[in-house]
């Protein structure tokens, strides 16, 4: 029963552990790009499980015991929030965790090579359009890729 409890490493060790893995990670995510992130496929799912899985050894050590996933689990925690702690308060945080809307379209003009970049298919620009009503492209005033992965349309003003 006690082996249930009892470290294989200092606690600092998981602590150190969760805090790199946790930053390498989201660096992995920030630079996968938008779209990987806003709209999740089944691919996605995929990567997300095998990444887990991945990386589960790098912040564990090969430790078992439940004290260690308690210290892990609770740094991963404060961590997440001191990320959010930090991108509420600070502007270039939170740029760097969160991005910045990139624009796709503007007055009627697709930026095609920006499509590209950000990894927006034609049909996920084409599909923004119709969930916003507008049938064709020259209606756009405005289309953004968000920081969440979708896409704002602003409709031209009618006239």
């Amino acid at each position: 029963m006690n082996e249930l409890f009892q470290l294989s490493a200092p606690w600092w060790v998981f602590v150190l552990r969760a805090c790199v893995v946790y930053v390498m990670v989201m660096v992995l995510v920030r630079v996968s790009g938008k779209r990987a992130v806003g709209q999740f496929t089944p691919f996605d799912l995929v990567l997300l499980i095998l990444i887990g899985n991945a990386v589960q050894n790098g912040i564990n050590g090969g430790d078992n015991s439940l004290t260690g996933a308690a210290i892990m689990a609770s740094t991963l925690i404060a961590l997440n929030y001191l990320v959010a702690w930090q991108t509420s308060r600070n502007r270039r945080v939170e740029r760097w965790v969160e991005g910045e809307p990139v624009v796709l379209a503007r007055d009627g003009r697709v930026f095609k090579h920006v499509l590209r970049r950000e990894l927006v298919s034609h049909d996920d620009f084409a599909e923004a359009l119709r969930m916003n009503n507008i049938d064709d492209v020259g209606d756009v005033r405005l289309a953004l890729l968000e920081t969440n992965g979708r896409i704002s349309v602003i409709p031209r003003e009618r006239e």
